[in-house]
């Protein structure tokens, strides 16, 4: 009896174990296919995401930027180093607007303005920062005036529209000469003001066209003091000898030319008095 009882509680011990064997095999073989699932769910969540990102991404097309930079450069030398920024700023017809050289007892300076045009602006920084034996500085700065211009252009399309208007009304119902007047006033200011605008919508498009860069190019020099007295040179005395004697010459005739009255009434005394003496 007790036999049979052990038999049976092993055979149901072992039953047992089986299925608990089984049912965990069930759920991990759960688990895997969900984890399937959620990794390509993310998957096609992240491409989306990046299809999402390229799509927002604004297109900058049409914007009015003004640059502009100033940069100090230390070269080996300053006439050499002029002469191939010029060159560069000639190779995409840019222009010096003005420029400044300055020579002293520590250094040779020379500076310059270079207006360049817009798109060739960063390739003409990099050319020209070639020249330098030191960058002191580069500063650069930008401005945006897309408002400013699409401001203005709206405004100067505006005053357009009223000034067809009135010249409507002076053609068609401007019947006396008060009405014709008054239009024509009207018409005068309105006028002003299309050109006011034109003007700085010409003066936004120029500063936008071509970008400015102010450079500055020094080469340091020995330091010698300054003499106190200047020694001249022999040819230098010569020359001035020349020039100074010269200048006596004028002042004897010029002297002359004053005292020509006095000559005159001199020499008639003189004669006077030597026909007095022969009397």
């Amino acid at each position: 009896m007790k036999r049979k009882s052990l038999k049976t509680v092993l055979i149901l011990w072992s039953v047992t174990i089986l299925l608990v064997a089984c049912h965990q095999s069930e759920s991990s073989e759960n688990f895997a296919l969900k984890s399937v699932d959620v990794e390509a769910n993310f998957e096609a969540v992240e491409i989306d995401d990046v299809e999402s990102k390229d799509n927002s991404i604004p297109e900058f097309k049409n914007l009015k930027i003004i640059k502009s930079a100033n940069v100090r450069y230390k070269v080996t030398n300053v006439k050499i180093a002029t002469e191939r920024v010029k060159h560069i700023s000639h190779a995409y017809n840019s222009y010096i607007s003005d420029l400044r050289f300055e020579n002293n007892l520590y250094k040779k300076e020379n500076r310059f303005t270079l207006k360049v045009p817009f798109k060739d602006f960063d390739i003409i920084m990099d050319s020209i920062s070639s020249v330098a034996e030191f960058i002191e500085y580069e500063n650069i700065t930008t401005k945006d005036v897309t408002s400013e211009f699409i401001d203005v252009e709206a405004r100067l399309k505006t005053k357009l529209e009223v000034k067809e208007r009135y010249e409507t009304i002076l053609r068609t119902k401007a019947k006396s000469v008060e009405d014709l007047l008054g239009v024509e006033e009207k018409l005068q200011r309105i006028q002003e003001e299309i050109e006011s605008s034109q003007g700085q919508l010409k003066y936004l498009t120029n500063k936008v066209a071509f970008s400015t860069i102010q450079i500055d190019l020094y080469e340091t020099v020995e330091y010698k003091e300054e003499p106190e007295h200047y020694r001249k040179t022999f040819v230098a005395e010569i020359k001035e000898g020349f020039t100074s004697g010269w200048d006596i010459l004028k002042l004897f005739f010029v002297g002359l030319v004053y005292i020509w009255p006095f000559i005159v009434i001199g020499i008639v005394v003189f004669i006077l008095i030597k026909k007095r003496v022969k009397k």
